[in-house]
């Protein structure tokens, strides 16, 4: 439940209503708050201050008339420069990465701060009263800020006002910060930064012991249990399937790990035990399954950003290979990163997992070689076509390989050099193909023994 409980937070700050509509509410009670404060006097001695000058109520209602007004015009700016924004990224980067421009929270600040604010100015613009009204709030002799013959007609909420002109320097401080993080967040060197380093914690996250390369459970089989829809594994809570199993008496081996697609009479697991009808409720419970892969639990969803970034940039029509470099920089740290961890997951507390033991759920086993293959292995065929790409891969390879102590592991790098080199024979030819030569023939003597 609590990983459930984490995913749906994630994806409920994923979007650009969520922030918005929770800085409406802040603006409102703020507002109402402040209000208060003002028709109770207890800062009176604020309107006594000589450095301190009281607003009249006809400049109160147009300051804050003008604040409101303001507020959402510049905030139906903001969005619709962050809608350009991620149209632009989205078609020149690849569709998957609107989720990264969702997800922002540069923008999703941005656009918050400015509607809270205008939020904020309408609450108190209709507790202003005019200098021929009267204040409709009990303990408020004339104005709010002091009493007697040195009050001003009406009622001008003055704490209040102070508080506006507050949010207003900081809506024109956030405009200046919107106006330079835009352009930023579509620079492609930051955008593959912004997917590398997520990438990086998340292989932590996921594999956190270094250093060990233990084997994976081999699988128990038994009787599978099918999906109940189509669409993506977007989380699986193994805390629960752990619970369920053990006190079921069985054991779970997982068909399926988070990012793969699923549809109905395709299955999820096998379980050693019960009917797996008598476990229907339990994989609604453990599994969520929804219409777009996700990045929780799923490293494999970062890496495919990187290789469709690298795709897009060495296709006939863009032959941009100095950004497939910047991609191929990027997976060539996330691969070394996970050379170096066990990648047998854990399903149980550190206190509870052990080796020797029988193991109440065994996840899909994720290889090295898997993880390569997804990753320098989808970039390969279109490297091969560019020169400057195939020796900056071989490149890439002998650094993720450099911190590799697992013989295993470096001969899978070996392997995938070597297939680059064959690709690059048949798309290259000439002084192109004799520098790949050159590059492949260093890449042999990095690896030799």
């Amino acid at each position: 439940m609590n990983a459930n409980l984490r995913f749906n937070w994630a994806r409920l700050t994923a979007n650009y209503w969520f922030y918005p509509a929770l800085f409406s509410i802040l603006g409102a009670v703020l507002a109402m708050a402040m209000i208060a404060v003002d028709s109770s006097g207890a800062a009176s001695a604020l309107g006594k201050a000589e450095w301190f000058l009281p607003a009249r109520p006809q400049g109160a209602l147009t300051m804050l008339s003008i604040m409101a007004g303001s507020m959402i015009a510049v905030a139906a700016t903001v969005f619709s420069i962050t809608i350009a924004a991620v149209a632009y990224a989205s078609g020149n980067y690849g569709p998957r990465l609107l989720t990264n421009f969702m997800e922002d929270r540069g923008n999703q600040l941005s656009l918050a701060t400015l509607i809270g604010s205008f939020v904020y100015a309408v609450v108190v613009l209709r507790a202003v009263r005019g200098e021929d009204e009267t204040a409709a709030f009990v303990g408020a002799v004339v104005d709010g800020a002091g009493s007697g013959s040195d009050a001003l007609p009406g009622f001008v909420p003055q704490v209040s006002l102070a508080v506006a002109y507050g949010l207003t320097a900081l809506c024109v401080a956030v405009l200046v910060f919107f106006l330079h993080h835009i352009p930023s967040s579509i620079r492609i060197n930051i955008v593959l930064e912004g997917i590398g380093r997520r990438l990086l914690r998340l292989i932590r996250e996921t594999y956190p012991q270094e250093g060990e390369f233990r084997e994976p459970h081999e699988p128990r089989g038994g009787q599978p249990a099918h999906a109940w829809s189509a669409g993506y594994v977007q989380l699986i809570d193994f805390e629960t399937l752990v619970k369920a199993a053990r006190k079921a008496d069985c054991v779970f081996s997982l068909r399926v790990r988070t990012g793969d697609f699923v549809h109905r009479g395709l299955a999820l697991m096998d379980i050693s035990g019960p009917e797996p009808e008598a476990l229907d409720e339990l994989l609604h419970d453990a599994f969520t399954i929804g219409p777009v892969r996700t990045p929780e639990q799923d490293p494999q969803f970062l890496i495919d950003e990187l290789v469709e970034i690298a795709l897009r940039a060495l296709s006939p029509g863009i032959n941009d290979p100095f950004t497939a470099i910047n991609a191929l920089h990027w997976l060539s740290a996330a691969t070394a990163e996970i050379a170096r961890r066990n990648l047998r997951k854990q399903v149980l507390r550190d206190e509870d997992d052990d080796d020797d033991g029988d193991q109440p759920v065994i996840p899909l086993a994720d290889t090295f070689a898997h993880y390569v293959n997804r990753g320098f292995g989808g970039i390969r065929g279109a490297a091969a076509t560019s020169p400057i790409a195939a020796q900056v891969m071989l490149e890439a390879l002998e650094n993720a390989a450099a911190p590799i102590t697992d013989m295993t592991r470096r001969a899978i790098l070996r392997e995938h050099g070597h297939l680059l080199g064959e690709q690059a024979r048949l798309a290259l030819k000439g002084p192109d193909l004799a520098l790949v030569e050159d590059r492949l023939t260093a890449f042999e003597r990095f690896f030799a023994p």
